[in-house]
């Protein structure tokens, strides 16, 4: 299998995981911190922006993962990782930004 095989795997991990917040913060009506705010990632955006941020972070890991969907075990380690290094670095900015508006 071609090495981009096993970034794309590790991508699709990583797009999947990051479009959960989006989407739910945008389902829920609630603004929330996206790259298109100002200033990118700390301010917030609009539900509507998030929903389609979301969405399209969700669609954009389906492909993937279906594309190049893994036929071995370090495939599934490699989404499992983007996965949990995703979610480790949006909960780490996230409560950081929350943190900083709490004080604010």
């Amino acid at each position: 299998m071609p090495w981009y095989h096993y970034l794309l795997q590790f991508l699709s991990g990583v797009l999947l995981t990051n479009g959960i917040p989006h989407f739910v913060h945008g389902l829920s009506g609630a603004p929330f911190q996206s790259p298109f705010a100002k200033p990118p990632g700390v301010g917030e955006s609009s539900a509507l922006v998030n929903v389609y941020w979301g969405f399209a972070n969700l669609v954009g890991g389906a492909v993937l993962l279906t594309r190049f969907a893994p036929v071995s075990r370090i495939g599934w380690l490699l989404v499992a990782v983007g996965v949990l290094l995703m979610g480790t670095g949006n909960a780490t900015h996230f409560a950081k930004v929350r943190a900083s508006k709490s004080h604010a």
